[in-house]
């Protein structure tokens, strides 16, 4: 038993074995690892300050804030929506950076707040997931790149600055008497203004460059963002936060409709559509692999194997899985079928206990033994049990055969 313990057998590989098969997938594994790691620091130093008024970044707006300062308009940066709506008035413009980052209930809010505060409102590039309940009646279309383009429209303050870089999101309404439609892409503007009369105006921005620090000095663009944030003595600049408690409250909904609200948003969609790709080519992989085995077939071995070697592999397969009734089974079959021809009983009759025992019993010359139990009984409680068992199955044997 202890040579069959310790020997070493193609049921048993080795550890170097284990790490061979296995580096190829741990490194694999690393590199994935490591890869979206570095490519998640990448992206959080360019997103870092983005619409950000405090911001020197590229694209953050620290520049069109100091312009606006020189021109006597105070900043408020806030990051909540109690603390945005508290700031509205008819003295101040709301600029909202991200209005698609609000579920269906801040949004509610938000636009009752604009209707009510009588000032003016700016939002940067809403999409469908928000422009429908921040400005009612307008639906965005789909984006247009981002370009110089000039005005073509009457709104005076696109008219003084002329070209600017818009483009992004476009636009329509069904409000054609109190809008302007600027800087238009396919018939389509990039820049709306709604004039609601008593409730002040709301200008969708399709794009964000030109509250950039790097693209505040071409073309039109300073002009524009400083008439467009300029227009009263105050702003508000809203950066919504996941911090902000009103995010986490449930809006009937479970979410922003069509947009998404938590961690989930953070997550790019281009890892969310990197990871089914890899699933569907992890199952493909799995398809084109059970194939490529093929079915099963019976063929000659190409060398004898040695039965003890069968015996060994089959025992140490069943104390891997630690299956002491099939052993059993296995040991009580076997002395069944070697007894059998001894006393004179078929080999079809050797399974049958009423056929077997009285014939053991016979030839025996101790008769009160629970052969039963021993040829035919339960499987052994532990290892210890079945290896008695295996000894007194072979001690009946030579029993019967000097008998």
């Amino acid at each position: 038993m202890t040579g069959a313990t310790t020997a070493t057998t193609a049921a048993s590989p080795t550890t170097l074995q284990i790490w061979t098969r296995s580096r190829g997938i741990l490194l694999v594994l690393v590199i994935l690892i490591v890869a979206g790691f570095v490519i998640a620091v990448i992206r959080s130093s360019n997103g870092h300050g983005r619409l950000d008024p405090r911001s020197t970044d590229p694209s953050g707006s620290r520049a069109v804030a100091e312009l606006l300062k020189d021109r006597g308009v105070t900043t408020r940066v806030v990051t909540t929506l109690d603390e945005a709506t508290a700031a509205m008035g008819r003295d101040t413009t709301l600029l909202v950076a991200g209005p698609d980052l609000l579920n269906n209930r801040q949004q509610d809010v938000l636009r009752a707040a604009m209707t009510s505060s009588g000032g003016r409102s700016v939002l940067v590039a809403p999409g469908p997931a928000s422009v429908g309940t921040l400005a009612p009646g307008t639906s965005a279309d789909t984006p247009a790149p981002v370009s110089a383009r000039e005005p073509q429209c009457s709104f005076p303050a696109a008219r003084r600055a002329g070209s600017a870089d818009l483009g992004g999101e476009r636009y329509t309404t069904d409000n054609t008497l109190g809008s302007d439609s600027c800087y238009l892409t396919d018939g389509l503007p990039t820049l709306l203004r709604i004039d609601d009369p008593g409730t002040g105006d709301t200008v969708l921005l399709g794009a964000p460059d030109i509250l950039y620090n790097d693209h505040i000095d071409k073309e039109g663009n300073a002009s524009l963002a400083l008439q467009l944030l300029g227009s009263h003595p105050h702003l508000v600049w809203y950066l919504p936060s996941l911090s902000d408690g009103s995010a986490a409250e449930d809006d009937g909904t479970g979410g922003r409709g069509e947009g998404e609200t938590g961690i989930g948003r953070l997550i790019p969609s281009g890892w969310l559509w990197g990871t089914l790709q890899l699933a569907v080519a992890a199952v493909l992989a799995a398809v084109w692999r059970a194939r490529r085995l093929g079915p099963l077939v019976s063929e000659r071995l190409p060398v004898a194997v040695r039965a003890s070697e069968t015996t060994e592999g089959r025992a140490r397969l069943y104390r891997k899985a630690n299956a002491r009734d099939r052993a059993a089974s296995a040991l009580r079959q076997a002395a069944r079928i070697r007894l059998a021809p001894l006393l004179g009983v078929t080999v079809a009759d050797a399974h049958s206990p009423e056929a077997l025992l009285p014939a053991v019993s016979a030839h025996l010359r101790d008769g009160d033994r629970d052969l039963r139990t021993l040829l035919f009984g339960p499987a052994p409680a532990d290892d210890a049990a079945l290896i008695r068992l295996a000894d007194q199955l072979d001690a009946l044997e030579r029993e019967v055969r000097t008998s």
